[in-house]
């Protein structure tokens, strides 16, 4: 707590006599309105714990100081809020919306029926690929077919899926 010095007399005489001057200090750095009160007071508070390590008891000097504490603290705070609104938009983008969710899980239905609806000889290869990962070369050699026509079965399975797909009716669409 600092002690009864010139410089902490100056502090109180700045702030009574223009109570509302470290807030539009803070608006004007930048920092929003509402959040402007909070700020001054963690300036005042700042000051006002450090008080004894000004030299100059002037008021000149005591508001410089006060004002450099200003700009550190609004520093510090817009990084906070910029990195805040950074995680929620970041959040927001790793949370998908309910409508989203309906839309995959539509869509993830869809594409799994059109994938049971393939005839055997297109989804086999298509599965073995997609899902399982293997390469062409070994899918050739389960199915005993050569490398050349494991890829065009691959190709059609996946242009009979994009027109199957393409055809289901949109969420809450009205059937014709």
């Amino acid at each position: 707590m600092p002690s009864s010095a010139p410089q902490a007399r100056t502090l109180l005489e700045l702030i009574a006599d223009e109570p509302l001057r470290l807030r539009r200090r803070a608006i004007s750095l930048g920092v929003r309105p509402d959040d402007a009160d909070d700020l001054a007071q963690t300036v005042l508070l700042r000051a006002w714990k450090a008080i004894d390590g000004v030299r100059d008891p002037g008021a000149g000097t005591v508001c410089a100081w006060v004002d450099a504490i200003a700009r550190t603290t609004a520093i510090d705070h817009l990084r906070g809020r910029r990195l805040d609104d950074r995680l929620d938009d970041e959040s927001r983008a790793l949370v998908p919306a309910a409508d989203d969710r309906l839309e995959a899980r539509t869509d993830l239905r869809a594409a799994l029926r059109a994938i049971g609806d393939l005839p055997e000889q297109l989804r086999t290869p298509l599965v073995l690929s997609a899902l399982e990962g293997r390469p062409g070369n070994e899918i050739a050699e389960l199915l005993g077919i050569s490398p050349a026509l494991v890829r065009q079965r691959i190709r059609r399975a996946r242009q009979r899926l994009a027109a199957a797909v393409l055809a289901e009716p949109a969420i809450g669409a009205d059937p014709v």
